[in-house]
């Protein structure tokens, strides 16, 4: 069958296999033409169809009936895109520039995507990647999404090893209202059957197929392939696609050199590769100069010297032993650098000055190169010609300085692909050096800051114990973002993963809303005692001076509001000595910003609301500046500041005091700034209040910077509330549905200050 949209307004269906040229069927409703029509790739009989009237509207051609109709745009509907696994997600593109996706279920719009500047017209998915979507727009751009968002409770339910039957199910349990999301395509069939024809234990390549379903195609492949390699997978076993991507420092040499073999096979060919492909003498070439980034130097020279280029042979060869050539190539190479010129290059390998040829591929942005020869030197395969008879302690210390430099250009390579937007890339270039736990803890922090939280949770479970402190960090947000109804039993399964977590699962149970029968049931689940319990243990706590299992256990009653008593008047306290630092305060802070919402929102607890705000916004400062958050130190100081303005509270904190820190902070870390004496002194003590008690892991360290943060938007509603600027990237919308900040600092905020920026005693989730 074949269903047609017409300027007429009707939607009209046709069976091929008869001789008749008329519909079977003929929909009416539309108010103008019919612009486009799909069906459903999972439900049979049913189809959508878009229309100038800005209306998307579902058919059912069992039912011969409109089911559902679609309301929101504002102009013609001009593309439709069902997902090919959740049988009720569409997707629509309209001229008023915005996309919309529908859970055609009771017609409820999940997401307007409003970055397009003009019409949009076309969507697809990507073919086994069913959550990666494509739009094209008459604003001359092609745009890739991810709806996996839409559907993370999924990926919650294979981390934590819920049954196949919350993965995947059958269309009519899925289109259930308000029922979780289900995969019900072809693609997670066919992972499904895969994984069943495994033997053993099939979590790894579980976590693998799955998390690649519902990632972007922008580099999770040559993740996957770079944690597998780490835990010991034998090479054979490797896609042929892992050569084109960022390997393994153990694989570098070996797989360029294949492919430098590759191209020399010409010679063996007496017509080359024919019409249209490269001639012999360039392919000779390209391998003389894979050769020659390995240090092979005899045979660049073999090569060069069968290409005719005598010059150069003759100019490599001597540094292989002549001291005297090696200063004169090395003057050479200095001139051609200064003319930024490539045939510096042989000169630098046939001498040995790796580090200025790294230095040069850097400072042109050429650093996949730059890994490469750094890697040749780690390997041996690049050295200095040798002029003395014993050369054993020249090598031992050249070697290590090659492994600095090339963890060097990883970093910097990583870095580069991070502030890109591709922490996934990053996370790889981590992770290509060498199996040791700092580079596996990069590797986490690069994914973690890029909020890729799901992807990271499945990493890290598939690496192990190397990564277990960013594995647990990394659950601990996840289950931030799923504190909310109807999941927060994923919650309660993510912190039960997490080694040490009885303080994890007191905030969650804190937070949870519910009845007093619910509350304990949830409780029970969680391993925790009774409301009623908590009540008794707060106050055997209180008589014994134990005040933060006071805190705990008041929080954890009945009357939570207590535990903001005793908590804020220890903080106050300790605030007016001199003596104190974060690590002091921010423990029983942070647990007490876990009270229920609407409990602190109660007006007999404004002064208490107020001064908690007041200290998370402080506090939440200092963890910024510990954190390298740049972009949100100063509108949290203006956030606190602005709070002890408007309301009336006792805190031993002076506005004068937190504009001197500011000051402070600016003049002696932003470049250009010449603090003065006293400035100098603010900072000092700042930093002596900031300093960690135990080293801080990568992950916490460093700005949030998630994909897309780099590309342009069109919208000049989306304007930053803390700086008045246009938001470039993602959005996030605070809770009055107006204000705005950009995703990147929002997430910073919430991982310093849960509350949000407005002031309201709302807490934040943009994880």
């Amino acid at each position: 069958m074949i269903a047609t949209g017409c300027e007429d307004k009707n939607v009209r269906v046709y069976y091929l296999a008869t001789s008749s040229d008329q519909p079977l069927k003929v929909f009416t409703g539309h108010l103008a033409k019919v612009f486009h029509v799909r069906w459903s790739p999972l439900r049979e009989g049913i189809l959508c169809s878009g229309s100038d009237d800005g209306t998307v509207r579902i058919w059912d051609y069992t039912q011969d009936a409109c089911i559902n109709v679609l309301s929101g745009h504002t102009a013609p509907v001009r593309g439709l895109m069902w997902n090919t696994e959740v049988p009720y997600l569409l997707i629509s593109g309209s001229w008023d520039y915005t996309i919309r996706v529908w859970d055609t279920r009771d017609g409820t719009c999940l997401d307007t995507v409003y970055d397009h500047g003009a019409d949009v017209y076309g969507l697809t998915c990507h073919q086994n990647r069913p959550f990666t979507m494509a739009s094209c727009s008459r604003d001359s751009t092609v745009r890739l999404w991810s709806l996996t968002p839409l559907i993370s409770p999924l990926l919650l339910n294979v981390l934590t090893e819920q049954p196949w039957e919350k993965i995947t199910g059958n269309t009519d349990t899925a289109m259930v209202p308000g029922s979780p999301p289900l995969l019900c395509g072809k693609v997670s069939r066919d992972i499904k059957q895969e994984l069943d024809k495994l033997s053993g234990d099939i979590r790894s390549k579980k976590l693998r197929w799955l998390s690649e379903c519902f990632s972007p195609p922008g580099g999770s492949s040559n993740l996957w392939d770079l944690v597998f390699v780490i835990n010991g997978q034998d090479d054979s076993l490797l896609p042929s696609s892992y050569s084109k991507g960022l390997m393994h420092m153990k694989h570098l040499v070996k797989f360029k050199t294949s492919e430098a073999q590759e191209l020399t096979i010409v010679k063996m060919s007496k017509f080359g590769g024919g019409i249209g492909a490269p001639s012999k003498e360039e392919r000779l070439k390209e391998a003389a100069d894979i050769h020659l980034r390995l240090g092979q130097i005899q045979r660049y020279c073999e090569l060069m010297v069968e290409l005719g280029q005598w010059e150069k042979a003759l100019s490599v060869a001597p540094g292989v032993s002549m001291k005297y050539w090696k200063k004169l190539m090395q003057r050479r190479a200095d001139q051609l650098m200064a003319e930024d010129n490539d045939d510096a290059i042989p000169y630098c390998i046939a001498t040995g000055d790796i580090k200025k040829l790294v230095t040069f591929f850097s400072s042109r942005g050429q650093l996949l190169e730059a890994l490469l020869i750094a890697q040749g030197a780690c390997e041996g395969n690049i050295r200095s010609p040798q002029t003395a008879v014993n050369h054993t302690t020249n090598d031992v210390e050249n070697r290590q300085q090659y492994h600095s430099l090339l963890r060097q250009v990883c970093q910097d390579l990583a870095e580069w692909y991070f502030q890109d937007g591709r922490s996934v890339l990053a996370a790889c270039c981590h992770l290509a050096v060498d199996n040791v736990q700092l580079c596996l803890q990069l590797a986490m922090g690069s994914l973690i800051r890029g909020n890729e939280l799901e992807l990271a949770a499945c990493v890290g479970l598939v690496l192990g114990k190397l990564a277990n402190q960013s594995t647990a960090y990394c659950l601990q947000l996840l289950a931030r973002k799923y504190m909310t109804t109807p999941t927060w039993e994923l919650s309660a399964d993510l912190l039960q993963m997490v080694p040490d977590n009885h303080i994890l699962l007191v905030q969650l149970c804190a937070f949870y809303p519910g009845s007093s029968a619910e509350l304990d049931r949830f409780h029970h689940r969680c391993g925790l005692p009774s409301t009623e319990e908590c009540r008794t243990l707060a106050e055997e706590a209180v008589s014994q001076g134990d005040l933060f299992s006071a805190v705990k256990f008041h929080l954890l009653s009945s009357e939570p509001e207590n535990a903001l008593q005793l908590g804020i008047r220890h903080i106050k306290e300790q605030l007016s000595g001199s003596d104190w630092t974060v690590d002091m305060l921010h423990p029983i802070l942070d647990l007490m910003s876990f009270i229920r919402t609407d409990h602190l929102i109660q007006s007999r607890l404004t002064e208490a609301r107020s001064e908690l705000l007041i200290l998370c916004g402080y506090i939440g400062a200092l963890l910024a500046i510990r954190r390298s958050y740049c972009s949100i130190v100063p509108a949290l100081y203006e956030y606190t500041s602005q709070l002890m303005k408007r309301r009336e509270v006792c805190v031993p904190l002076k506005i004068e005091q937190l504009s001197a820190e500011l000051d402070a902070w600016r003049a002696c870390t932003q470049t250009g700034g010449i603090p003065s004496e006293s400035q100098r002194k603010e900072f000092c003590c700042l930093e002596r209040r900031i300093q960690p008690s135990e080293p801080a892991a990568p992950v916490l360290h460093g700005a949030d910077y998630v994909t897309g943060s780099n590309l342009p938007s069109h919208s000049d509603l989306q304007l930053s509330c803390f700086t008045g600027h246009r938001i470039q990237g993602p959005v996030f919308v605070l809770e009055d549905n107006k204000s705005s900040i950009s995703l990147n600092d929002a997430l910073m905020w919430a991982k310093v200050n849960p509350f949000s920026p407005l002031g309201t005693g709302v807490r934040i989730n943009p994880f």
